[in-house]
């Protein structure tokens, strides 16, 4: 499901099974995140597949990329493979207005 920012980001913050999903590159990472974001790069082919896999299919995925190309095709996967519940952040973070943090990990 497509969400405008301000949807992603209030919905977001009322729920409490909630996992944030980056699928941009380890570069666009570095550049900063939305806090709490655990990276899974779409571009890792077989191994996006393989660390989505390892998710629990019964929490809310809230997944963004750079501007919201990749994060809708993540989400589209994600439905296939049995996610129920996965919300596509419109526009990506290059429009977020939210908190960015800063991080080598991922």
């Amino acid at each position: 499901m497509n969400l405008s920012q301000n949807d992603w980001t209030s919905q977001l913050k009322d729920d409490n099974n909630a996992i944030i999903l980056d699928v941009r590159t380890q570069e666009e990472w570095s550049e900063g995140i939305i806090p709490g974001a655990i990276l899974n790069d779409i571009y890792k082919g077989q191994g996006f597949i393989y660390r989505l896999e390892e998710l629990d299919k019964t929490k809310n995925y809230y997944v963004y990329c750079k501007a919201g190309g990749r994060s809708a095709q993540a989400c589209s996967v994600m439905n296939q493979m049995g996610f129920e519940n996965t919300y596509n952040l419109e526009g990506g973070f290059m429009n977020w207005q939210g908190d960015v943090a800063f991080t080598e990990e991922n």
